[in-house]
């Protein structure tokens, strides 16, 4: 039996397609919709919501909705991208540039280059996945004393991480969608989900096996000396 901290250190993103023919089961949908229930949140606020997708003509509503990368973002993302698995490695952070559409890693590509038309909607970001969860939080509640709601960000990490760990104990695959929340998706996905003023999608969560044969990346990670530090910086 595998521990907590196993669990932890198994735990990926699944970024690759997933297998449309194997539904996630529900009991282990229940224990991940529970885990989430029982997440730590700033002042016990519990102010966040998830709708589970699992309709398939919804979710094809959802993937044809269109999908831009921002300039900020080709540009953040290049400078944390590696261009070997030795460099990777070496580094300990970032991801493998070649997990990117070839446009993606250079420097200088413009929003209107990294737009390849088969990855121009969220058909191609969802891949597949049989289960969506997302994540929704009211934005008229946060805890005392928390400016710019940092707090009620901590919460969401908490509901993330306990659905994320639920998830690898079951075998399943997960992997967050923080593009259904940029201001090019939003708005669409809002309408498809008949969310009422005030609550405000966070993230989304793909959910379900990982397709035969798929492959991520070597998941990396700095060493324990470079991170902690006893008494003193």
């Amino acid at each position: 039996m595998r521990t907590l901290l196993d669990i932890v250190r198994d735990r990926r993103s699944a970024r690759g397609p997933y297998d449309p023919g194997r539904a996630v089961p529900q009991p282990a949908l229940a224990d991940i919709l529970e885990a989430a229930r029982w997440a730590p949140t700033a002042h016990n606020m519990q102010n966040f919501g998830i709708i589970v997708v699992e309709d398939p003509a919804l979710l094809a509503r959802i993937g044809a909705i269109r999908s831009t990368p921002s300039l900020t973002f080709l540009r953040e993302n290049y400078r944390q991208l590696a261009f070997s698995e030795e460099e990777l490695r070496r580094r300990g952070t970032g991801l493998l540039a070649s997990q990117f559409p070839p446009s993606w890693r250079r420097p200088d590509v413009t929003p209107e280059e990294a737009l390849d038309p088969a990855r121009a909607t969220l058909a191609a970001v969802l891949g597949h996945c049989p289960t969506l969860l997302v994540v929704v939080c009211d934005e008229r509640q946060r805890a005392p004393a928390s400016e710019g709601d940092v707090l009620g960000m901590m919460s969401l990490g908490c509901v993330l991480q306990n659905m994320w760990l639920t998830a690898e104990a079951h075998g399943l695959g997960l992997h967050v969608l923080s593009t259904l929340a940029s201001a090019t998706v939003e708005p669409e996905l809002r309408a498809l989900l008949a969310l009422p003023p005030g609550i405000r999608i966070a993230f989304g969560c793909r959910l379900g096996y990982p397709a035969p044969g798929t492959q991520d990346g070597p998941r990396v990670r700095r060493e324990l000396a470079r991170i902690v530090h006893h008494d003193r910086y």
